[in-house]
Formats: structure tokens, sequence, C-alpha cells
């Protein structure tokens, strides 16, 4: 599905939002695929793929909502080339979140667990698609908090993928994000 225009985009250090509707909110952390406008893996970062989990769960057309919104997507920290990355088996993803002096949730996972490849995922995005500028192409998360966690504003997210570094985030709620 569609994730976010760049305006809808964080970057490392800024601010990503959860939802004033939503009482169960979530990040996804993903390996993000930099592709240019031949379809070619060229790089990789890291994605943070916020989620509303209750108005996604609500009713399947409410995915664009639980999805799509102001800040509702982290891109960063760098653009690691293809060629420099480890092998893709050995990949280690790690999410934490920070809430106050401790840890409200920690979870980690490798590239070898997921479901589809690369190649795959690629294939799928390009069929009836083109992107003249490139696309950053988010995988998917292995990492899913139970339902019992949720995001609170002041959290600060970190994704940690093996070979790009790590992403950071503190997490706001409200209807904007001020620069």
């Amino acid at each position: 599905f569609f994730k976010a225009t760049p305006s809808r985009v964080s970057d490392p250090g800024k601010p990503l939002r959860i939802r004033v509707d939503s009482k169960w909110n979530v990040p996804e952390p993903e390996i993000t695929l930099v592709l240019n406008s031949r379809l070619a893996l060229v790089g990789f970062t890291i994605g943070n793929d916020m989620s509303s989990r209750d108005i996604e769960g609500e009713n399947p057309l409410y995915l664009p909502q639980a999805k799509v919104y102001d800040a509702c997507c982290g891109l960063g920290p760098y653009i690691t080339f293809a060629d420099a990355m480890p092998a893709k088996e050995t990949i280690g993803i790690e999410l934490t979140v920070r809430r106050g002096e401790g840890i409200a949730y920690h979870g980690t996972t490798d590239v070898g667990k997921m479901a589809r490849s690369f190649e795959d995922l690629i294939g799928w995005l390009g069929r009836e698609n083109s992107f003249p500028q490139g696309v950053f192409l988010l995988t998917g998360t292995g990492i899913v908090p139970d339902a019992e966690f949720t995001l609170n504003h002041g959290d600060t997210i970190d994704i940690r993928i093996d070979g790009i570094g790590t992403l950071s985030n503190p997490v706001v709620q409200g209807s904007t994000v001020s620069e």
C-alpha cells in the first residue's frame, strides 16, 4: 500500500506523530530499499511505518487513515550503498522505545526472516507503476509490539539496522507537528 508523500516523512531527530483519535499506536521498523528510476536497488536506509492499529482493525477501508497522516513515517539516518551492506541473512533489526528513563519496549529480528525477497517486493512495486525520481520501498516489519503496548507522547523510538545505523525520533501527539 501507499505510505507517504515527502511532506509526511520526518527526518532523523524530528517528531513522529500519533493520532489523537487513536488509542493503539505502534512503530513498525523496516529495512527500506532505495530504488533508482529504473527500480534498480542502489541502497538501503531505515524506515518507521507508524500505524494506528485500532483504526486499521476497525474496518479494512480505514487503512489509509491508519497509515497515511502528517508525520507518519520516519526515514534515515543515512543511505548505505547496496554493495556496502552486510550479507542479507546477517542484517539485524532492533527496535527500542524509550519512555522517561526506562525502556517501554524492545524487540529484534533479522532480514533472513522476511517472508518475501527484495526482488519480489521490487517486482510487485514496478508492475504498472513508474517512479521517475526513484522511490523508497519499506519492506514490512518483523517486530510487532503486542496489544498491551501503545506509543505515548514523549516516547523516543530508536530503530537500529546493521550496516545503516540508528534512526531516532521523538513521539508527539497532536493535530500538527510544528518545526
